[in-house]
């Protein structure tokens, strides 16, 4: 590597300062590219690989992040902050052992600092709880956590005046669920319990690629990533009306995480899938398991609101999400995006055991976690999972599965919506203002049987509550520097 002239330095320099301002002003995507700029113009200074690692955390490119945080330890072994955006994206993507050995490290180099230690014994917790949760897991043998749950013993206080789910789910229980919400109460218990049980039932019984079939005549909308940031899914009600058998619905995963109010999100959608099962369809995003909800919030807030053993029942309805949908023979909907290799068949994926955590690799994790990218080919994913592709993969995949689009979430975009491959791969994302910060819009697609054009509905951030995003998360992310 060519040693940088004064005057390179200098131009880097400039770069990175600019770049600093679009960071700060949460305008990520700006400040990479100029982060990478000054890189190219002085690639030896460990300070930028470091700041574009920061940024690719705040788009969740985990696996950049990674590298970035890697590249700037090579160049300068006492950058300290390089351990800790390395430690950073090694927990976003569950690697909890490799975080623990960067917090050490920086603990070892600033014995005397109480932010760095307290990194360290943070995640040095989350590993003895794994190991703990394993050996009981173990100790347990193979009983699911909805086998011990008794219903019949559960008391309702005589002081709730909540809504109460005595017989089957009603569109009036709905409406009382709805109002109870909105003055920022919580479900009681025992009627919590009740519909995830009933769900977990239900989903059980269903294939990994679910089919949907929209008559002639009629519409059907697909919501993106919700996230938890329930007064927006409440005003995409208000635009455009509440699920019913005559205004069918498709939630494509990332119901929970980030946002504060990922229990009132996921116990509306649940709500709705119970009262009309063939009207409201649901999908697992990346954040319906156990990583993402142990770091993003969602175990926080179900501790907080409920307790452990809701925690641990919403993992065993979260592993019986559908993966995957098709409506109309026509348009595959699926949270992520398509596959390291050619040929993937519907009918095997309809067969996919999806009862578990996501694998490292493979169909599963690919369907939750790849991202579209504009040139063609495949290449290693900035997340750090599941791969990212290219428009012909896309174009080889509708046409040996006799299909004519792609739509997916997954991924912020400003104006909620993005129109990618020819027009072949949709990506929405429905929550505007992600996490308070960035400023998008949120959308929504509505298609209308038999043409099933898309129609995009886009529309700004509500008011909330003065709960911040990421109340629930994993103290190491407010902690992040």
């Amino acid at each position: 590597m060519a040693c940088p002239t004064e005057e390179e330095k200098v131009k880097a320099e400039d770069l990175k300062t600019k770049a600093n301002k679009f960071f700060n002003d949460k305008q990520f995507p700006e400040a990479i590219e100029l982060y990478s700029e000054a890189i190219k113009v002085n690639p030896s200074n460990a300070i930028y690989f470091g700041n574009r690692s920061i940024a690719y955390l705040r788009t969740e490119s985990y696996g950049w992040a990674l590298d970035d945080a890697t590249k700037a330890i090579s160049l300068d072994s006492s950058y300290l902050k390089g351990y800790y955006r390395r430690a950073t994206a090694n927990m976003a993507l569950g690697k909890y052992k490799a975080a623990l050995t960067d917090y050490d490290a920086v603990a070892k180099a600033r014995p005397r600092d109480a932010d760095a230690r307290a990194k360290y014994q943070e995640c040095e917790k989350i590993v003895r709880r794994m190991r703990f949760e394993k050996a009981i897991a173990a100790d347990n043998g193979s009983q699911a956590v909805s086998d011990t749950i008794d219903l019949n013993n559960m008391v309702v206080e005589p002081t709730y005046n909540g809504p109460r789910l005595e017989e089957e789910i009603s569109k009036e229980f709905m409406e009382q669920l709805s109002d109870w919400y909105k003055q920022q109460k919580v479900l009681h218990k025992k009627y919590a319990f009740k519909m995830l049980l009933q769900l977990k039932e239900y989903f059980s019984k269903q294939p990994s690629v679910v089919d949907i079939s929209v008559p002639d005549g009629h519409k059907f909308t697909v919501c993106g990533d919700i996230h938890g940031q329930y007064y927006d899914l409440r005003n995409v009600f208000e635009l455009n009306g509440v699920p019913s058998e005559e205004n069918p619905y498709l939630f494509n995963g990332d119901f929970v995480d980030r946002g504060s109010f990922s229990i009132e999100v996921v116990f509306t959608l649940f709500g709705y899938k119970l009262l009309y099962p063939d009207h409201m369809f649901l999908s697992r995003g990346n954040h319906e398991t156990i990583n993402m909800n142990q770091m993003y919030g969602f175990s926080g807030e179900c501790r907080s609101k409920y307790n452990s053993t809701m925690d641990e029942l919403f993992t065993e309805v979260f592993n019986w999400l559908p993966l995957s949908h098709v409506i109309s023979h026509k348009i595959f909907v699926t949270h992520g995006g398509l596959f390291s290799e050619d040929g993937v068949d519907l009918n095997k994926l309809r067969q996919l055991d999806r009862n578990r955590q996501p694998p490292q690799d493979g169909a599963m994790c690919e369907l939750l976690w790849s991202d579209p990218q504009d040139e063609s080919g495949r290449s290693s994913s900035k997340r750090g999972a599941g791969t990212q592709f290219g428009p012909d993969v896309t174009e080889k995949f509708l046409e040996y599965n006799n299909l004519d689009l792609v739509i997916r979430s997954h991924e912020v975009k400003p104006e909620g919506y993005e129109v990618s491959h020819g027009g072949r791969c949709i990506t929405v994302f429905s929550a505007p203002n992600y996490c308070d910060q960035m400023g998008n819009k949120g959308a929504f697609i509505t298609l209308q049987a038999p043409g099933l054009k898309p129609e995009f509905t886009t529309y700004e951030a509500v008011p909330h509550p003065n709960v911040r995003p990421m109340a629930y998360a994993s103290p190491l992310f407010s902690m992040l520097g």
